[in-house]
């Protein structure tokens, strides 16, 4: 077990975000992780589960690996880090050969403290060969109900993290992450991702400032009673949810009819 000095993760909490004091549940993970201990967060959105693998990264020899599985949010959590003085980057689609592999360089370089790259890119030679030659002392999994077939948000690319991790010289630990998991989901993650006496820790999902209200309508008049919602709350703001791309399309045509 690597010994720790608690007094290093409030520093730099306070030192790149400004805090005093972490939030519930963070503390815990965040010694886990910096004592070498395997964990699984359970924390709703809002609730600073990226802090849980960002601390650490500052503090751990080596670079720390996100699985992430949203490009989007991959630039978003980069550009916030290297805002704040934490130097990040990315490998995705939306980079040539020549800026993945200016990335992979710096990596190589010490340069680079935490790496975001979405689950497909274990799969690739010129990775395995990049993560064979780099010292990672952490593998964080963001969205972790992916890995499991019970879930709703299954990806087949989720499975091949254990492989990687198999794959790897030494054994980084490995911190997995997601908003919401029910039991069996929380051991279905445990397993396929091979966790080694992980710490679990589910925080509240209580959420007072929300409203939660269901009501029963037939497919045909879904769109007309968001019409009519919608009409009700002028010059108000709002999101809709569907439960497939092919859906939002419809009832935003619907909408602007």
């Amino acid at each position: 077990m690597v010994f720790h000095d608690d007094s290093r993760a409030l520093d730099a909490l306070k030192r790149y975000f400004g805090y005093d004091s972490f939030r519930p549940g963070q503390s815990g993970i965040v010694d886990a992780i910096l004592a070498g201990r395997d964990v699984l967060g359970v924390m709703p959105t809002g609730a600073g589960k990226s802090v849980c693998y960002q601390i650490p990264a500052t503090l751990l020899p080596g670079i720390t690996v996100v699985i992430s599985p949203l490009i989007s949010l991959m630039r978003d959590q980069v550009d916030a880090l290297n805002d704040l003085g934490i130097p990040a980057a990315f490998i995705n689609t939306t980079q040539d050969m020549d800026e993945q592999g200016m990335v992979l360089a710096q990596a190589l370089q010490g340069r680079i403290r935490l790496l975001y790259v979405a689950p497909e890119r274990l799969e690739t030679g010129r990775f395995r060969n990049f993560a064979s030659r780099v010292p990672i002392s952490l593998v964080a999994v963001d969205e972790a109900h992916c890995v499991s077939q019970w879930g709703q948000d299954f990806r087949s690319s989720y499975l091949g993290i254990k492989d990687f991790i198999k794959g790897l010289p030494v054994r980084p630990t490995v911190a997995a992450f997601t908003a919401t998991a029910t039991q069996r989901v929380r051991d279905d993650i445990a397993s396929m991702l091979e966790l080694n006496d992980p710490m679990v820790t589910v925080t509240g999902f209580d959420r007072p400032n929300l409203y939660f209200d269901v009501i029963n309508l037939q497919s045909k008049d879904k769109a007309a009673w968001v019409a009519s919602y919608i009409a009700r709350h002028p010059d108000e703001s709002g999101i809709v949810y569907c439960a497939t791309r092919k859906e939002t399309e419809a009832l935003a045509a619907s909408l602007n009819a």
